[in-house]
């Protein structure tokens, strides 16, 4: 046992360490063992005060009734029709007014992303699948630059192509005027959107103050917990963040060869099925690193010979399964180990 913590050690380090890695994020890495956001376990019961009564009622009966989870009763409550219901709008606005009221402390993201800075990598991509603004204030905190496609102040307006430019330093040589790209560029790619967006009517994708409230004529840009997300992610500005995830791990021109997952649980398909097709590349390595994982997560990933996981009770190494790790699969650990 000690033999296979110390190669899973080792081979883990030597991974994190290395170039062209990438970065997954999941709920697990904004809870801060309950000190920051929640989980979508226990998020009903923080928000459904803030649901319309006849809406948190009908959600309820499905939630009472068996259903496995928020995400699950939406589903439910949902026919399938062009028409969405309006449960999960409602959700995702009582989401936005709870997280809102949330200030977690920022040391440890902070200290992510000062390590992952000093990667000599042109990009470095961020994949959020979460809501909350914690990277975003923790590069703000520590002066580091994130780019997210927005550009502006108040009500910054979202452009995709902030993603194709290049920073860089105009230098005088011998040769004459010489353009050097900077590196260490942090991409964060938002992809099931974020608190402070939005999409107005009259002035397209914006993002305001994130625990500002949207103007009246907008609609929130956050895909509701709900088996429509994977539809939602078709549309502006989803699409271009999620042609960016797709790009990075098979089409290129950039490839990353090291996809690291950090507190997320593998269980979204639309999610899943990117990383899938970017395994079929010899030179990708998937990192996961989660407290646990359901069986049929586990023995789906597990197998693979270029996927790596460390939970709390069990992990794999390239296809060898072995025991848990007590501390590596954890956020705050790999804030130090990045």
């Amino acid at each position: 046992m000690a033999a296979f913590q110390d190669k899973l050690e080792q081979k883990v380090r030597k991974q994190l360490s290395s170039q062209k890695v990438g970065y997954l994020l999941g709920a697990g890495s904004s809870y801060l063992n309950g000190n920051g956001y929640p989980l979508m376990t226990n998020l009903w019961d923080l928000i459904r005060s803030d649901i319309p009564t006849n809406e948190q009622a009908e959600i309820q009966v499905k939630m009472d009734a068996g259903a496995d989870g928020l995400e699950t009763a939406l589903d439910l409550l949902d026919d399938g029709g062009v028409n969405d219901t309006p449960h999960r709008h409602s959700v995702t606005h009582a989401i936005a007014e709870h997280f809102s009221r949330l200030n977690p402390d920022l040391n440890i993201h902070s200290d992510f992303l000062k390590r992952i800075s000093r990667k000599r990598d042109e990009i470095i991509p961020l994949f959020n699948l979460n809501y909350d603004p914690l990277f975003e204030r923790a590069a703000e905190l520590v002066k580091i630059r994130l780019i997210d496609g927005f550009i502006g102040s108040e009500h910054a307006y979202y452009d995709s192509a902030m993603y194709q430019q290049r920073l860089g330093v105009v230098r005088r040589t011998w040769r004459g005027r010489q353009f050097s790209i900077v590196p260490g560029n942090m991409h964060h790619y938002k992809l099931h959107g974020s608190l402070g967006w939005y999409d107005c009517q009259s002035k397209g994708v914006r993002r305001c103050g994130f625990a500002l409230p949207i103007p009246a004529d907008s609609k929130r840009l956050m895909i509701p917990p709900q088996r429509r997300k994977a539809t939602d992610t078709m549309s502006i500005p989803y699409s271009s963040l999620w042609s960016e995830f797709r790009a990075f791990l098979r089409h290129g021109p950039y490839l990353i060869n090291r996809l690291v997952s950090i507190g997320y649980g593998m269980r979204d398909e639309h999610v899943n099925d990117v990383i899938d097709n970017g395994l079929a590349r010899s030179d990708l390595t998937l990192m996961i690193f989660a407290l646990d994982l359901i069986d049929d997560v586990f023995n789906r990933w597990s197998k693979k010979k270029n996927v790596i996981i460390v939970t709390r009770d069990r992990s794999s190494l390239n296809g060898e399964i072995g025991p848990g790790h007590p501390s590596l699969w954890d956020f705050e650990q790999l804030s130090k180990e990045v």
